[in-house]
This record gives C-alpha cells, sequence and structure tokens, in this order.
C-alpha cells in the first residue's frame, strides 16, 4: 500500500505500479491529474463518495477523467441535499446512465409537487441494481442504544432584544428587494439575513459592527452547565458550524480548567491527529471542539459519549455525520446526542420547515442555498418571524 499524499510524494509510474493499493485525497488527486492520467487502474473506489455530488465541480470533473475498469462509490449519504445528487454518483460509476444533466431533471429530479412520489419510485427502481446498502443496524448489531434530544434554549432579555431588532430590520428590508429585484436576484440578502440570526441564537458577540451585548449567550450557559455538572466523568464532541462560536466555548473552557482538544478548517493534517489522540487516549481531555463542516467525516472519535451541535444545520444529514463520529463501530457506551436550539426563533423554523420539506423517504433536505430555491417569498419571510 502508497499513501501517494505530501509535499514529498513521487511522481514515477514505475513506483506506483509496485503498489496494489494507492490512496491519495480528492486535493492531491486534483493537482496531480496530468500524472494519474498516464495510469490505467483496475479499481478507482472513492470514500465519502458524496464529496463529487456537484457535476459542475472540479473534483467531479478531475474523478470521471481517472481511467479504470471498475469503478465503486462509497457514501453514508448518497442524497444529502436532491436527487440530483445521485446524477454525479451515478454517472461516475455508469457513466451515461441517467443521460444528460438537463434530461435528469427534466425526468427524473424531485419538482416539490405530486410528481415527487412516481419520480422517486422510477429513481429507485432504476438505482436498485447498482447499490448495496448496508445500515448501521444491520453490520453492527452490538452497537449501544443512541438517544437524540433537543435542548431549548431561552434567550435572555438583551440577547432576545438584539435578536428581535435584528430580525425585523431584515424582514422589512428583504420585503422591499424581493418586490423590487425579485425573489432569485434577492438570494445573498436572504443569506446574509440568516447567517446573521443564526449567530446572534449563538452569541450577538459573533456578529459584525456587534452591537453593545453585556449579557451571556443562553447557549453557552446551557452548554457549561451540562460540561461541569451533567456530564462528569464524560467525553464530550461539541459541534458548531461557527469557529467564532467554538472560540467562546474555548474560552470559557480554559475559564474553568477544563482540558479540550480542538478542531476545525484550519487545523493542519498532523495538529488533527494530534488533537485525535489526544481525545482519543488521555483521561483528562475530555471536551473536543469541532467545527461541523471540518469535522464531520473522516473521524473515529468512539471515547466520547456524547454530542453536542451548537446550532442547527439546513441539512440533517450532516448532522448525522457529525454524531456518527462517536456512534461507530467500538462504542460500548450509550451515546447520546443534543440538537441546542433557541425558543422562538429562526432555529426553530429551521427544524420546521426541514419536516415540511422532506422528500425521498425523508432525505431530501435542501442546504443554505437550496432551501431558497424550494421556498417563495412567503414561506421566506417566515424565516424572519
Amino acid at each position: 500500500m502508497l499513501v501517494f499524499h505530501g509535499t514529498e510524494r513521487e511522481k514515477d509510474i514505475a513506483e506506483l505500479n509496485k503498489y496494489d493499493l494507492v490512496i491519495t485525497s480528492y486535493g492531491t488527486a486534483a493537482v496531480d491529474i496530468t500524472f494519474l492520467l498516464t495510469i490505467s487502474f483496475d479499481y478507482v473506489i472513492l470514500d465519502e463518495a458524496q464529496a463529487i455530488k456537484n457535476p459542475f465541480s472540479q473534483k467531479f470533473k478531475m474523478v470521471m477523467l481517472l481511467e479504470a475498469q471498475n469503478r465503486l462509490a462509497l457514501t453514508g449519504t448518497p442524497v444529502e441535499n436532491s436527487s440530483s445528487d445521485l446524477y454525479a454518483l451515478m454517472n461516475f460509476v455508469n457513466p451515461g446512465f441517467f443521460g444528460s444533466l438537463r434530461m435528469f431533471k427534466d425526468n427524473l429530479a424531485a419538482k416539490g409537487d405530486n410528481e415527487d412520489n412516481e419520480r422517486a419510485g422510477t429513481l429507485l427502481m432504476m438505482t436498485k441494481p447498482f447499490i448495496l446498502r448496508r445500515t448501521k443496524k444491520q453490520v453492527a448489531t452490538d452497537l449501544p442504544p443512541k438517544t437524540e434530544m433537543t435542548i431549548w434554549c431561552e434567550m435572555e432579555p438583551a440577547q432576545r432584544k438584539i435578536y428581535d431588532r435584528y430580525r425585523k430590520q431584515f424582514k422589512a428590508y428583504l420585503n422591499d428587494k424581493i418586490d423590487t429585484i425579485g425573489l432569485e436576484n434577492s438570494k445573498l440578502y436572504v443569506l446574509k439575513g440568516l447567517m446573521t440570526l443564526r449567530q446572534i441564537c449563538n452569541s450577538p458577540v459573533l456578529i459584525k459592527d456587534t452591537p453593545d451585548f453585556n449579557g451571556h449567550s443562553c447557549k453557552i450557559i446551557e452548554l457549561m452547565e451540562h460540561i461541569m455538572e451533567k456530564t462528569t466523568g464524560h467525553k464530550l464532541l461539541i459541534f458548531s458550524a461557527f469557529t467564532g462560536m467554538l472560540g467562546l466555548i474555548r474560552s470559557g473552557l480554559e475559564q474553568q480548567g477544563i482540558a479540550y482538544a480542538y478542531l476545525d478548517g484550519k487545523t493542519t493534517l498532523n495538529k488533527r491527529k494530534e488533537a485525535v489522540a489526544n481525545f482519543q487516549e488521555k483521561e483528562a481531555c475530555r471536551v473536543f471542539l469541532i467545527s461541523l463542516k471540518a469535522g464531520g467525516t473522516g473521524l473515529n472519535l468512539t471515547a466520547a459519549d456524547y454530542v453536542y451541535l451548537v446550532d442547527p444545520w439546513w441539512n440533517p444529514a450532516v448532522e448525522n455525520q457529525a454524531i456518527d463520529r462517536c456512534y461507530r463501530i467500538g462504542q460500548d457506551k450509550h451515546v447520546m446526542a443534543y440538537r441546542m436550539i433557541c425558543k422562538d426563533t429562526l432555529e426553530e423554523k429551521i427544524l420546521e420547515i426541514q419536516d415540511k420539506k422532506r422528500k425521498l423517504a425523508g432525505e431530501l433536505i435542501p442546504t443554505d442555498e437550496g432551501i431558497l430555491k424550494s421556498l417563495g417569498k412567503d414561506d421566506l419571510l417566515k424565516l424572519f418571524g
């Protein structure tokens, strides 16, 4: 086996041909695609294959160029955002299977109407011969129970006042923008508004031009209570989509003298390995702070049995991947997973919209941009109260 990665990797065909198995990353393969195209592989296997779900992405275009007798795509989330994700995955393992992307969208992709059940049935029938599905219940029958719960957080008056002020401002502004330039052209304004309100739910100090805020974040108060009092003797994973929020939690841990590990998108590979080893092996290291996108895959953290998702993500599949960092083969403890939601805010509405928008047996939940495409003006304004 050869790990083809790092600055000292040798681009020598004769050297690679000595090995039965070559392991590399999507990023490295993209950089060295010209060299890799000179090699004919028996198999090309994609792990975390949802990485190529966008047929317009460089990753998708890169893997499609590789010459291979056989192709396999491994993923726990073949459909993250919409049924269109299947187009890229199936096009990799069976090029041309769905025809053009336009044909797929016109005839098979979910449209958000009464045709969806019929289209879903057709998709399942077409792809079934090419998919081998094994759920965790089937292959890991000895896994202990997993309990998922919601922690409802109540904002203190100072935080609530700031949230309501921004919510009203954005709602009035967006109502005018949508009427003036149309819903599609208002997309960036909507995203900015949603992002700001989500940050205020975590803590008002996270937003630009921070208003005067001398209060306390209800989520940090609740989280620190759990860490200090309710989970003594246990190890915790704490995920947030915002590195700024992780920084605030980090400060709280340091003030209390609680040892922790940390990982976000800027963490180097060596530091990442070191953080995982510290958390897994050192009893004193009780907490692992992880950015949702950077740590949602590729980590085995079975030392933990408590998981906290500090802020809701649009896509529950991403949240489930985060929880599965500790709920996997090798786990021997009952896992407790908590989603932290501020009452009477955008976060609560995100959960409601997710439930309403579920398609294909509850798999198709849109991400930030996808959700805008599936909502009309009235639905979008409801997000802002």
